[in-house]
C-alpha cells in the first residue's frame, strides 16, 4: 500500500491561540494529533510536547530497528511512547506552576503495509471512509459516551447534550494513562481522517462524509473540512489529518523493508 498524507490546523473564530498540534512522518507512516487543555497556553504546551515526543520516539524506533517488527510490537511501542509522554507532561506541570493541570487528548497512528495500528486517549477521533461509507473507528473517552454506552442517551441525544467536553481520560493529568489500542486492516481506496473535536463538534458525520466522498485531492478535502467547521461556528481550534491509501509501487518502500515485506 502507498499512503499520502495531508494536515491542516486553524485556531477557529473564537480563540486567539491554537492548542491543537499535529505531525506526521510520511516515510515511516507515523501520524500524531493532539488537542491540549489548560490555562495560560498550557494546553498548547501539552499537545506540542505529546506530538513531538511521540513522533520522534516512534520514527526513531521504526527506522533503527534491526529486525522486522510485527503489528503487536508496534502496538506495544505506541503504548510505551504515550506513557512516556504522559510522564513528561506531568513532570513539566510539576516544575512550572503556570502549567498546573495541563493535559491533552491524543490520536496516534502507524500505517504499515495493509494495517493501521491506532492508539488514542480522549475525544479526538479517527474516521475511515471505505467504499463510500464513513465510520468513526475510535470511541470518545467522555462522560457523554459513557452515558450512551449505558443506554441513558441515544447517539442522537448525545450530539446535542451539554457536557461534550467532559473527558474521562487524558494524557498528562494522572500518573498513569489508559490507552485504547486497536489494529485495523487497510484496503486500497480507504481514506482516514484524524481530527480534534473542533471539527467533529461543528459538523456532523454525514457532512464530513459528503466532503470526503467528493473525490478531490486530499489537500482540498482537508481545506473544505476546516472551512465547513468554520462555517458551523468555529468555536474551537480545528485540526484535521488525512491519510489516503492507494496501490503500492513495484519497488518496496521503507515501510515494506521495515516489516520484512519484499
Amino acid at each position: 500500500m502507498h499512503y499520502t498524507y495531508c494536515a491542516q490546523t486553524h485556531p477557529g473564530l473564537i480563540r486567539d491561540n491554537n492548542e491543537d498540534s499535529v505531525v506526521f512522518d510520511e516515510a515511516s507512516g507515523v501520524a500524531v494529533l493532539a488537542d491540549g487543555m489548560g490555562g495560560y497556553n498550557a494546553g498548547e504546551i501539552a499537545s506540542g510536547m505529546a506530538t513531538a515526543f511521540i513522533k520522534s520516539e516512534l520514527v526513531s524506533w521504526l527506522v533503527h530497528c534491526t529486525h522486522p517488527v510485527n503489528a503487536d510490537q508496534v502496538t506495544q511501542a505506541i503504548a510505551t511512547c504515550i506513557n512516556k509522554a504522559n510522564a513528561s507532561i506531568l513532570n513539566a506541570a510539576a516544575s512550572n506552576p503556570q502549567y498546573a493541570g495541563m493535559g491533552t487528548t491524543l490520536v496516534v497512528a502507524v500505517f504499515r503495509d495493509d494495517h493501521l495500528i491506532l492508539g488514542h486517549v480522549g475525544d479526538s477521533r479517527c474516521y475511515r471512509l471505505r467504499r463510500g461509507v464513513l465510520q468513526q473507528i475510535t470511541k470518545d473517552h467522555s462522560l457523554l459516551q459513557e452515558q450512551v454506552d449505558a443506554g441513558f442517551l441515544t447517539p442522537t441525544q448525545a450530539a446535542s447534550a451539554p457536557g461534550k467536553n467532559l473527558l474521562t481520560r487524558a494524557v498528562g493529568v494522572e500518573p498513569s494513562v489508559q490507552v485504547e489500542l486497536r489494529q485495523y486492516s487497510v484496503e486500497r481506496g480507504d481514506l482516514y481522517l484524524m481530527c480534534s473535536d473542533g471539527l467533529s463538534d461543528m459538523i456532523d458525520d454525514a457532512a464530513m462524509g459528503q466532503i470526503m466522498k467528493r473525490g478531490q485531492p486530499i489537500v482540498q478535502i482537508a481545506e473544505d473540512l476546516v472551512l465547513s467547521a468554520l462555517a458551523g461556528g468555529g468555536r474551537d481550534n480545528i485540526t484535521v489529518l488525512l491519510a489516503q491509501v492507494s496501490a503500492s509501487s513495484d519497488k518496496p518502500g521503507l515501510i515494506s523493508r521495515l516489516f520484512g515485506k519484499q
